[in-house]
């Protein structure tokens, strides 16, 4: 008996997150679409992922020194491109949903979260270090 109440909660606790995703996801699409369209050309060709939470690697991927991880960035800055630069697979930002809906909840201060957090990521793309996005107000 306690087995089928455990898996009922387990089904429960899949679908619940599921469907969080899917709200957060639908806020990421939201927040993209509103970038104005200068801002929007360099999303070209870079994936936007969502994912629930940071796992080591991107810990040690972004130096991370144990606070909370909200976005990654992972790939060849525009920056540091050259000629060569042709047949690779798209630079990718991550969104983590569970820091960000766990610092800013799930209503505009989550949103405006989101859209700093791509904006910070597309820095990084562009080849901004941390001191140059804390000084554009994107830290």
């Amino acid at each position: 008996m306690k087995t089928g109440k455990i898996d009922t909660q387990r089904r429960a606790n899949i679908v619940r997150e599921k469907a969080l995703r899917r709200r957060f996801g639908r806020r990421v699409e939201i927040a993209l679409r509103r970038l104005p369209p200068g801002v929007q050309m360099y999303l070209d060709n870079v994936a936007i992922v969502v994912e629930a939470e940071p796992r080591a690697v991107h810990h040690e991927s972004a130096h991370n020194d144990g606070d909370e991880l909200f976005g990654l960035y992972h790939g060849i800055p525009r920056s540091e491109r050259d000629a060569g630069y042709s047949m690779v697979v798209p630079d990718q930002i991550t969104l983590f949903w569970g820091p960000l809906r766990r610092a800013f909840g799930t209503g505009a201060e989550l949103d405006n979260q989101i859209r700093i957090t791509v904006l910070h990521e597309l820095g990084h793309h562009l080849g901004f270090d941390e001191l140059k996005l804390d000084d554009m107000g994107l830290a």
